[in-house]
């Protein structure tokens, strides 16, 4: 033995960019106690809301109205009023800033030795990366600051600056130690989502054997990997707006010896053959997209697929229906405060409607939920009809 870490040993024998995310100590003391804050807010406080909402909050409606609220709008109001929702509004929005602040720590500090890696990875790729400089994200894409990143997703003062990954990666790392998973799942930049929505697929699909996979605002492409290891004989594409999260997503996949080919496209209109992919895929793509955009992308999304191709989405379970009057309020909360802008416009959607309007066989539509953990995910797609059309 030389004395080493094992992580001082990877990222120095030119292993594995995961190695180089490694927050000092005060560094880590500091996410963990933002992760610990937000644990907090977002569950043992938000049910002592929920608790008060059915103690103190509807009665009053009810004798006010002779009736239940029916649903955020009406129940907003009664909310706003109460000292232990501005508590919670006040812990969660600070949360988050102290979010951006204690991982954007790390972050700059790491972000010199993170570049040259990539520019190290990306002089002789297995897979490859095209970028477009005259796309423009769409309005309000653009402009907004999705979850409140500094800068959005598409901050980029240089053109290998990699901060606006970095920045993205980093949260999920804190959340994934706040929830106990990264010790128990193998480490930093594990593709956890995206493994489970393989099991999924595999589960309800279990003959697919797909040539080639395509996922769609595929992000710093971490869980992009869970298909091409699923599926090592497939072609896996990723699309995305983001020049810079495309470009460490390429540096993530040739890290780990997978041929990815990413492009920065609009998901509506991505610029590839029609019927070249069996399986197109997303996480999270459509509740923070503008949901005027989610019908267009469908119809994308259909002209895409080969004949008998699938459409495999995952995505938040907060469809009015299936939760509560207090976390529709503390959703509809995030939406107007919290760098959440499109989520209750994609909740409200009914997916299955644009599913078939863009083309889905109708029998081969689906919109329902998946266990995970104590809760629920929300999937939904459809098939392309095996002769083509409609």
């Amino acid at each position: 033995m030389d004395g080493r870490s094992p992580q001082d040993r990877a990222a120095q024998d030119g292993g594995m960019l995961a190695a180089l995310y490694r927050p000092g100590h005060d560094e880590a003391a500091r996410q963990r106690f933002v992760g610990a804050l937000k644990t907090y807010a977002n569950g043992p406080l938000e049910g002592l809301l929920a608790a008060r909402y059915e103690s103190t909050l509807r009665p009053a409606f009810e004798r006010a109205h002779g009736r239940a609220p029916g649903g955020r709008d009406d129940a907003r109001p009664l909310f706003e009023a109460d000292p232990l929702y501005q508590v919670w509004g006040a812990m969660v929005f600070a949360s988050q800033g102290l979010m951006w602040q204690t991982v954007g720590e790390t972050c700059r500090r790491i972000a010199p030795a993170v570049e040259a890696r990539a520019a190290a990875l990306l002089r002789g790729p297995r897979g490859s990366l095209r970028r477009d400089p005259a796309l423009r994200p769409p309005e309000p894409i653009a402009s907004t600051e999705i979850h409140r990143q500094p800068g959005g997703y598409f901050a980029e003062p240089r053109p290998d600056d990699l901060m606006t990954a970095l920045l993205y990666f980093g949260t999920i790392e804190l959340y994934r130690t706040a929830k106990g998973m990264a010790a128990a799942g193998g480490g930093v930049g594990v593709p956890g989502i995206g493994r489970y929505m393989v099991g999924v697929l595999k589960r309800r699909h279990p003959d697919l054997r797909p040539r080639r996979i395509l996922d769609l605002g595929c992000g710093t492409g971490v869980d992009t990997l869970a298909w091409a290891e699923a599926f090592p004989e497939a072609e896996v594409h990723g699309v995305d707006l983001s020049g810079p999260l495309l470009r460490f997503a390429h540096a993530w996949a040739e890290d780990r010896g997978h041929a990815v080919h990413f492009r920065q496209a609009n998901a509506c209109a991505t610029g590839l053959p029609d019927g070249r992919f069996d399986l197109i895929v997303s996480h999270i793509l459509f509740h923070e997209t503008w949901y005027d955009l989610v019908g267009p992308i469908f119809a994308e999304a259909h002209r895409l697929l080969a004949p008998g191709g699938l459409f495999f989405n995952a995505d938040v379970p907060y469809q009015p229906a299936q939760i509560p009057v207090t976390k529709q309020v503390t959703n509809d909360w995030q939406v107007r405060n919290n760098g959440e802008p499109f989520w209750t416009g994609f909740a409200d959607t009914d997916v299955a409607a644009l599913l078939r309007a863009a083309g889905f066989a109708p029998e081969a539509v689906y919109a329902d939920y998946e266990p995970l953990g104590a809760g629920k995910y929300f999937f939904f797609g459809g098939r392309r009809a095996a002769g083509g059309g409609a």
